[in-house]
């Protein structure tokens, strides 16, 4: 089976080398695909160095314009498709998701379609976050399972093994949130296809080096692409 994880990027200089060697000391063969959407700080040519080392393994995508996390992914998702990968990962560039939670996430996805690494299925598993920005993320996925009645924890989760089936149907196209609200809209569309939905425990990790891409706009789209979404389902034009 192929394996691929994307790791979407914009100026990930201090953690792009230490993340793709970490995922490339794993037992299990996985690939990388670098989407990066042209850091001026040279995350690109880092990855091109590290492409002489690992060249049947690494992967760059660099893409001209910085529309946000979901559109990255996008790109990531149908460049996958086309190179015919059977598992697809969503993983960030800064460590909070830990590499060796990888096998778990393929592990349970051989008996699932799509499964979430889950802060939140067991309790509040998150280091190094400030309370207010543990208390934002609970509660949005609170508000996003009450909302969209999706029976899951961790809604907003980036760290997120796919089957190939699920991104060939979900309609790639029909996504349109870009931020956070884009995690929350292809759980959502997963959900609404009928697809198998497991969640697995991970520790989340506040990042160390570099700045987090967080801010109120990717906020307030998250929390009004969950009304449109919702509303979209009940007239049936998801």
């Amino acid at each position: 089976m192929k394996k691929l994880v994307i790791i979407p990027t914009y100026n990930e200089k201090e953690n792009i080398e230490n993340i793709i060697s970490a995922v490339f000391a794993l037992e299990k063969d996985f690939h990388i695909l670098v989407v990066d959407d042209s850091s001026p700080d040279g995350t690109a040519d880092i990855v091109r160095k590290l492409q002489k080392k690992f060249s049947h393994h690494l992967h760059l995508s660099v893409r001209h314009v910085k529309d946000g996390l979901g559109k990255a992914y996008i790109h990531g998702f149908k460049w996958a498709l086309q190179e015919r990968y059977d598992y697809i990962f969503e993983m960030d560039a800064d460590f909070s998701h830990n590499p060796n939670d990888l096998p778990k996430l393929y592990d349970a996805c051989l008996n699932a379609d799509m499964v979430i690494g889950s802060r939140y299925s067991k309790g509040v598993n998150v280091v190094n976050w400030p309370m207010g920005r543990v208390l934002l993320s609970y509660f949005a996925s609170k508000y996003v399972r009450f909302i969209l009645g999706l029976p899951i924890h961790d809604t907003t989760a980036g760290f997120v093994c796919f089957s190939r089936k699920v991104l060939e149907d979900i309609g790639l196209d029909n996504v349109k949130l870009k931020g956070y609200g884009f995690q929350i809209e292809m759980k959502f569309r997963a959900f609404k296809k009928g697809f198998k939905i497991v969640e697995v425990p991970i520790i989340f990790t506040n990042r160390i080096l570099g700045e987090s891409k967080m801010n109120g706009g990717i906020i307030h789209e998250a929390v009004l692409g969950v009304l449109n979404l919702k509303w979209k389902s009940l007239i049936n034009k998801l």
